[in-house]
Formats: structure tokens, sequence, C-alpha cells
């Protein structure tokens, strides 16, 4: 059995995440302590306990442990099982989390899975579903899957409630991705979401990036009045749309922060990676380590390497033994190469 501290590295939740979806995967049984230990309120939270119950129902797994603030876990998985699934956080914490630990064996496992996920689908700390649909997905697809969701209501923290669902083909074969080059930039867009908040909130948003960004497409730019969603919230999406790849941005307004301010930080976040002229953000860098690790690996150029990929990296060798090389080629250009067995 694996042993594994949850301190090391990001020291949050990306270990234990990985840890449970690559268990299922490769049948290997696991010890993870110190879950969560550099968080003020350490152990496992709502979010991370559904992500557990969710990889034990997929591959009727024995559990010890599985309890709300508990700092350590026992997992040992059966075979992942394809099927129909309905996880449903209580909180606003994130469905796209839950979403990404089940989604590596549900793409290996045989036969259809559908998934509905109930939880926050935009929350400042995990990937929006905007990026999730527009970013992620379409990486997974070329490396040979076929995934596809919907999103029905909007869950914003702190109120949550948000709903996606997601197919699953599975019995993939992965392959193999390269992505050296973003290619020409062909098309931008803006969404500045608001949801039981003034709409000048969103107008203001909209101006102030678009000033901040004078070569982004103000005809794709505007506020949106979010209805589906049964709290208070307010998103910033933009997205960059390239020859060889889509990325997507966001950020997140906070009560008592302007919203200028919002969006001068969105704009110094895209166009830092606009300048770098690679093809992968920070945060999508860590996303799609997995699923090339368990296909025929690749490589990719990003801006920076976080605490979350670094992270990622290990993980991944110690289930899989796959090598996960970086090269900081200049300052924000880094190559990431993936090296299975």
């Amino acid at each position: 059995m694996l042993t594994l501290d949850g301190s090391v590295g990001e020291g949050e939740g990306q270990i234990l995440r990985t840890s449970l979806g690559l268990s299922v995967v490769t049948g290997q049984p696991f010890r993870v302590h110190s879950i969560r230990a550099r968080r003020s309120r350490p152990g496992l939270m709502r979010q991370h306990l559904c992500a557990v119950r969710a990889a034990a129902e997929v591959s009727g797994a024995t559990l010890s442990g599985d309890e709300i603030g508990s700092r350590e876990l026992i997992f040992q998985p059966g075979p992942a099982r394809s099927g129909t699934y309905h996880f449903a956080i209580g909180s606003a914490g994130s469905a796209t989390l839950v979403l990404q630990t089940v989604l590596p064996a549900l793409l290996l496992a045989e036969g259809t899975s559908t998934l509905v996920l109930e939880g926050g689908t935009h929350n400042s700390m995990a990937p929006p579903w905007d990026s999730i649909d527009r970013a992620f997905f379409p990486l997974v697809r070329r490396l040979g899957a076929q995934v596809s969701g919907a999103l029905h209501s909007y869950g914003f923290y702190p109120a949550g409630g948000g709903k996606i669902d997601v197919t699953i083909e599975g019995g993939a074969k992965l392959g193999e991705l390269v992505l050296r080059d973003r290619g020409k930039i062909v098309e931008t867009q803006l969404r500045a979401m608001i949801s039981q908040i003034p709409g000048i909130v969103g107008v203001k948003e909209v101006e102030a990036f678009c000033s901040a960004v004078p070569w982004w497409d103000r005809a794709k730019s505007r506020p949106e009045v979010i209805r589906r969603s049964p709290g208070p919230g307010n998103a910033m999406v933009a997205d960059i749309v390239c020859e060889n790849v889509t990325e997507v941005f966001t950020v997140f307004g906070e009560r008592g922060v302007p919203s200028e301010t919002v969006a001068e930080n969105l704009a110094k976040e895209v166009q830092r990676h606009v300048d770098a002229d690679v093809p992968i953000g920070e945060h999508l860098a860590d996303q799609i380590l997995l699923p090339m690790a368990l296909g025929r690996g690749g490589a990719y150029r990003t801006v920076a390497l976080t605490d979350h990929t670094r992270t990622q990296a290990e993980v991944i060798r110690m289930f899989l033994g796959t090598k996960i090389r970086f090269t900081e080629t200049k300052p924000d250009d880094i190559l990431v190469e993936v090296l299975p067995k």
C-alpha cells in the first residue's frame, strides 16, 4: 500500500484527488495522512469527502477515515465501473474537482458513464465550468477520448447550488498531445457574469477590461445577467481562441473590491499569457498532465509552474512511474514533457 503525505507540495486537496483517481485506474490501494495540513481548516471538507465517496462508488472501494475533518484516509479500490452516477456536495465546494477525480477511471472503463454533479461551478479555488468545457475537454478529446457536458445552473460561492451533467464514453485509447505553439489568435470574447447584484457592476467590468486590453474584441465583450443561480455571484470569463488551442481565464468579484480592480486583475493575467506566447496557461497545465500520463504522453509549453503542477507530477510518478520533465527555456516559458514508461 502506498503511503502519501498530504502536507507536501501544495499541501491542499490536489494530492488526495489525484491519488483517488490513479488508485482506481491502477488498482493500487493507498493511505494518505496530514490531509490539507497547510489549510486553516485542515482535513476533509465536504467537497473532498464527496470526491472520496465518488471514487469509492465508481470502484466499489473500501474506506477508512471518510468523514468531515478526517486527516487520514485509507482507500482500497476495486475495478472501475461505468454507469449513471449522481454526486451532490451539499455546499459550494467545487463540482468540477469531483468530476476530475473520477474522470480518469471512467475514461478507461468500458461503457458509457453519465454523471450529474451538484455544488459549486464557479469558485475562485477551482477550475470553473467554462474552463473545463472550453479548454480542458477539447484537449482530452484531442487525446482520443469522448467527453462532453452541459451546465444547468450556476453555483457561485458561498451559496453553491450549481448543476452540471457530463457524458463519458469509456474504453478510450489515449494518445499523445503535443502543444508547443498556440498559433495566431483568431477570436476573443469576454463575459462579465453577475447574479443577484446590480447590473452596473458587469457594465463597469467590461469597460475597464477593454480599456486595459485595447486589442480585445469589444463586439464580443458583454455583461451577462445569470438567472439560473440560487445565490449572488460575479465572475469575469475571458476566452482566447487560437489556431491550435483555446484558453479560458477567470477572475471573481468580491464584496468591497471595485469593479475596475476585478477587471484589471483579469487584464493582467490575460496580457501576461499573451505576451509569453505559450499555448497552455498555468492552471490548465496541471489539469492536462494526468490524461497525458494515461496516454502516450507528449509535451506542451506553459507560462509558469505552480505548486499544483509540481504536486500533480509527483503523485503521477508515484502511481504510474511516469517521468515528467520541466525545462525553463526563458522566463514565463516552461517546456513540460510527459514521458511514459
